[in-house]
């Protein structure tokens, strides 16, 4: 059997962002996630704001912000807000428990940051996002650069492999808080909760890409052009 192209997997994240783009309603905030799944989203939002939406919305990043822009979405930063109605998002790989990966788009902090604002978090993907274990998926983590050297040691005393995430010219990737990614090999770990937990408590780290609790639903798109719909029977605390 063939693998699925890059065109299919492209197909079916479209078709899940259309199904989860019925959820924004007129008046609403919507928070609005960063990546190509995420641009999908923005498209298909894009198209409804034409026909007379009107929403805010609430961009993760500044190529998020452009994207809206050209989508002819009103935005507004979060600065000034407590509270959103609802988060759209990719992910990178998700398990059965909605527990994802976010972050090749580079904005975790700030997604998870919307993704916790918001009443309702839903997330959007291809069907190969879906997963079984996530410690198959590399996790990026948001690193101070003034701590690199000790962030790197104390995550190999975890059992986490990191590299630092660079550009095609080989200089660091740059979040857009002026801080540095490093991509992490999580396949020694068999409790992402408690590595959840060790991340938090080491000075340096400003983000990484674990969603564990924040996720509501799930739309996936599949190769026979369905779209399957899970839920969260209650967002955990």
């Amino acid at each position: 059997m063939e693998a699925p192209s890059a065109v299919d997997n492209e197909a079916q994240k479209i078709r899940a962002a259309r199904s989860a783009v019925r959820e924004v309603r007129d008046g609403m905030t919507v928070g609005l996630g960063t990546g190509s799944t995420a641009g999908f989203v923005i498209q298909q939002i894009g198209e409804r704001v034409r026909t007379g939406l009107r929403i805010i919305g609430i961009p993760t990043s500044v190529t998020t912000a452009a994207l809206a822009k050209v989508a002819g979405i009103t935005t507004r930063d979060f600065d000034d807000l407590e509270v959103i109605d609802l988060a759209i998002d990719g992910i990178d790989a998700i398990d059965p428990q909605l527990r994802a990966i976010k972050g090749r788009g580079g904005a975790m902090l700030r997604e998870k940051i919307v993704a916790t604002a918001a009443v309702r978090m839903i997330v959007v993907g291809d069907a190969s996002k879906s997963v079984a274990n996530l410690a198959a998926t590399l996790l990026p983590v948001e690193v101070l650069p003034f701590s690199l050297a000790f962030v790197a040691k104390t995550l190999g005393s975890l059992g986490v492999h990191a590299v630092l995430r660079l550009r095609s010219d080989g200089t660091p990737w740059f979040t857009d808080q002026r801080n540095i990614i490093v991509d992490c090999d999580i396949s020694g770990c068999a409790d992402v909760a408690a590595l959840n937990a060790a991340l938090v408590a080491i000075p340096g780290v400003l983000g990484h890409g674990l969603f564990l609790s924040e996720i509501d639903a799930l739309y996936l798109g599949l190769p026979d052009g369905t779209v399957v719909y899970r839920e969260r029977p209650q967002r955990e605390q």
